[in-house]
Parts: C-alpha cells; sequence; structure tokens
C-alpha cells in the first residue's frame, strides 16, 4: 500500500462531517417554535406577570392605577394573622393528604400486584376517581356527607353509631378531616398506578432468594420492596405535595373554606383577596409565597432525585 493511500486516509477521515447539520438545528428550531409559543405566552408570561404584580398596589376596576410598591404587600403578610392560619391549614391538608394517599396507595397496589381475581377490572375501577373531575368529585362527596339525606349519615345512624346527624362540611370539629378524606380518596388513583408500576419493574428473583433464605412476606417488604421503590417513592410523594398544597378547586366545592375559614387554604385565601376584595396585588403577594414553597419542593426533590441516580 502506497504512503499516499495511508495518508489520505486519515485526511478524508478528518474532512468528513455530518452535511446540513447547521440547518439541521434550524430546522429543529423552526419545528420546536409552535410547542414553545403556547407554554411561554400561556405559562411562562403569567407567571413572571403574576410575580411582578405582587410588588406592585394593583386593584380591581378599570383605569385604576398601579404602582410599585416594592415589599410593603409582603410586610403586610407578615402581620396578617388570616393569612398564617390559611398557611398552618395548607401544611396541615398537604402533609396529612400526602400521607395517607401514600399508605392506601401503597397498600392497593400491592393488593394489585398479586394474582387476584379480575384483577384488570380491579386495576380499572381503582383509576375512576382519578378520570372524574374534582368539581363532580366535590359535588358527589357533598351529596353523599349531606347532614339529613346523605347516605352516610344514614348508614352511619342505623350502625347506631350516631343518634344525630352529623354535618361533616359545616362543622368546626369535622369540616377539615372530611375534605382530607376526600383528598385521599381523588389523589389515591395516581399514586398507586405509580406504585404498582413501580412493583412490577422488581426483579422477581430477589424474592425466591429471599425465600429460599428463609425471609417472610414482611422481612422481603422492608428489604426488597421499599428499597426498590425508593426512587419511585420520593418522585410521587414530592409530586403529591406540590400538587395538593396548590389544590383549589376540589376544597372550593365542598367548603369554600369555611366553616369559620378551617378548610381555608392558601390558595382559597388569594382567590378570595384577588376576586372578591379585589386585591389583585396582595393576591399575587400571597402567589409569590407559594411559589417559593413550591420551589423548596422541586429542589427537594430534585435533590433526592440525585442522590438516588448517584
Amino acid at each position: 500500500m502506497s504512503t499516499a493511500t495511508l495518508t489520505s486516509a486519515p485526511e478524508q477521515a478528518g474532512e468528513a462531517k455530518p452535511p446540513g447539520r447547521p440547518k439541521q438545528n434550524r430546522e429543529a428550531i423552526f419545528l420546536f417554535l409552535p410547542a414553545l409559543l403556547p407554554v411561554l405566552l400561556l405559562s411562562v408570561y403569567p407567571l413572571l406577570r403574576g410575580i411582578a404584580l405582587g410588588f406592585t398596589d394593583a386593584r380591581a376596576g378599570l383605569n385604576v392605577d398601579t404602582n410599585f410598591i416594592g415589599f410593603d404587600n409582603f410586610a403586610k403578610l407578615l402581620h396578617n394573622e388570616l393569612f398564617w392560619d390559611s398557611f398552618r391549614i395548607g401544611l396541615i391538608w398537604t402533609l396529612s393528604v400526602t400521607i395517607l394517599q401514600f399508605v392506601a396507595a401503597l397498600g392497593l397496589a400491592l393488593l394489585l400486584n398479586t394474582n387476584l381475581k379480575f384483577r384488570g377490572v380491579a386495576r380499572t375501577l381503582a383509576l375512576i376517581p382519578w378520570a372524574m373531575p374534582p368539581v363532580v368529585v366535590a359535588i358527589m362527596w357533598r351529596l353523599l356527607l349531606h347532614p339529613t339525606n346523605g347516605p352516610v349519615n344514614e348508614i352511619l345512624q342505623s350502625l347506631h353509631l350516631t343518634d344525630h346527624p352529623i354535618n361533616f362540611l359545616g362543622d368546626f370539629s369535622t369540616a377539615l378531616p372530611a375534605v382530607i378524606v376526600v383528598g385521599v380518596w381523588v389523589g389515591m388513583p395516581m399514586t398507586t398506578v405509580t406504585l404498582l408500576a413501580g412493583l412490577q419493574g422488581i426483579d422477581r428473583s430477589l424474592y425466591e432468594a429471599a425465600a429460599v433464605d428463609g425471609a417472610g412476606a414482611w422481612h422481603q417488604f422492608w428489604s426488597i420492596t421499599l428499597p426498590q421503590l425508593r426512587t419511585v417513592i420520593i418522585a410521587i410523594t414530592s409530586l403529591d405535595m406540590i400538587w395538593n398544597f396548590n389544590s383549589f378547586g376540589l376544597v372550593y366545592v365542598l367548603t369554600a373554606g369555611g366553616p369559620g375559614g378551617k378548610t381555608m387554604l392558601p390558595m382559597l385565601f388569594a382567590y378570595n383577596e384577588a376576586f372578591r376584595y379585589g386585591n389583585f396585588g396582595m393576591a399575587a403577594a400571597m402567589g409569590d409565597v407559594m411559589v417559593v414553597i413550591i420551589i423548596v419542593f422541586l429542589a427537594f426533590y430534585l435533590r433526592s432525585r440525585l442522590r438516588s441516580e448517584a
């Protein structure tokens, strides 16, 4: 083989470049714009606009002057006891619903992962609460929990568990627990499906090896199932906390924040401040605070996810 042949091959290899790469990149960006523009216009811009609105004295009405007031709205929030009460109720709601959702969904996922008869039908029925709109779910539960005509009160009285009807959604002591139960029922299917997918991804040979070593079902659950589901658990609980903290429609239809503000979540408080009292600037400031809290949740989720992958 000649020297010219030896030298020409590397040169040709070095000169070989994918043809039309800049053109392909421009075409990819052009094709990506139709999907990007709605996100920018309908999500990113309203978010940035809402954050900026929290630093103004914006109010409802036509031709109303809006002035930049800095951190005055946030200073008022620090001394607003109603806001702190709604924040406390929001934390109780978020933590309670998320924890109970996870416990109930994990039990249901373990059940649906067994060789259950009519397992396909059971899995389909488990998705019904998630497929129903939150407003429809809230109306349905209001009918179920009605103090005089609701079937829940009729069942309790027929079993002699109570001698008088209970106003679950109108009593100070039962309103928040009742709303939490409804929230768990609504959010459990999505958590169940996610955990079930994680269970089906676990290698069955791990359980077989543990059984050979004499490990029981409880020991297999703690030493195999939970560790294998760790990434899925972190992901779904973090997303559930964000979703539950931002809940609005379900609680609004059920109680509208009542009775006496016992179910007044931060989103409901901000809604009333904006559309009942017309204080758009103050409501936007509350939204800014909630955005910061959600960012904290996201940071925790991303940190846990990166540690799991590492």
